[in-house]
C-alpha cells in the first residue's frame, strides 16, 4: 500500500510548498546574457583597436562572472518548504539547493505561530513555536507573500485545534 492510498491516513487541513522567487525567466537570463555579451564585446573592441589590448580580456571576464552569479543563485532557487498540517500533526520539510532534507512533525495542538512585524516593512519572520523550540518558516518570502502564508496557516492551526467535526444527519 502507498502513502496516496493508505485509509487511516488524514486528510490535510492545509499544504503548501513555499518556493523563493526568481524575477528573471530563463528566457530573460539568455536575453540578458546576449545584451550583457554583445555591450561587453563592442566595448572591448574600442579598448583593442585603441591599443589597450588587456582591457578586452577583463570585459570578456565581467561577463563570465555575472553568468556565474545567475547560476548560482538559480541553482539556490531549487530549495523549498513544504508545510502540511493535519488533525493531529504539522510537518515542516525544508529541502535545501543541495538536496537536503529536514523534516519536523509537531502537534498542532502545541503550536503557535509567532510574528515578528516592522511597522514600515511589514511582516519580517514566522515562527512555530512548540514545547520551547522555534522553528523559522517561509524566510524566503516577501512579506506580503508571508503574511498571506501567515494567515492560511493560523486558520489551518485553528482548524486543527478545534479538533474533528461531526455532522449529525437526520
Amino acid at each position: 500500500m502507498t502513502p496516496d492510498n493508505d485509509p487511516d491516513r488524514e486528510p490535510p487541513i492545509f499544504s503548501a510548498v513555499l518556493t523563493p522567487h526568481r524575477s528573471l525567466s530563463p528566457t530573460g537570463f539568455v536575453i540578458f546574457m546576449a545584451v550583457l555579451g554583445g555591450l561587453s564585446f563592442c566595448t572591448g573592441m574600442v579598448f583593442l583597436l585603441a591599443g589597450a589590448w588587456p582591457v578586452f580580456g577583463f570585459f570578456g571576464l565581467d561577463v563570465l562572472l555575472v553568468y556565474w552569479a545567475f547560476r548560482l543563485n538559480y541553482r539556490s532557487a531549487q530549495a523549498y518548504e513544504q508545510v502540511t498540517v493535519t488533525p493531529s500533526e504539522l510537518t515542516v520539510r525544508k529541502v535545501s539547493h543541495r538536496g537536503h532534507v529536514l523534516e519536523w512533525t509537531l502537534n498542532p495542538v502545541w503550536v503557535r505561530l509567532h510574528r515578528n512585524d516592522h511597522e514600515e516593512f511589514g511582516l519580517q519572520s514566522l515562527f512555530l513555536e512548540s514545547q520551547g523550540r522555534r522553528l523559522k518558516i517561509a524566510g524566503f518570502l516577501p512579506p506580503q507573500e508571508k503574511e498571506s502564508f501567515a494567515l492560511a496557516l493560523s486558520r489551518a492551526l485553528a482548524e486543527a485545534k478545534r479538533g474533528p467535526t461531526r455532522t449529525v444527519l437526520e
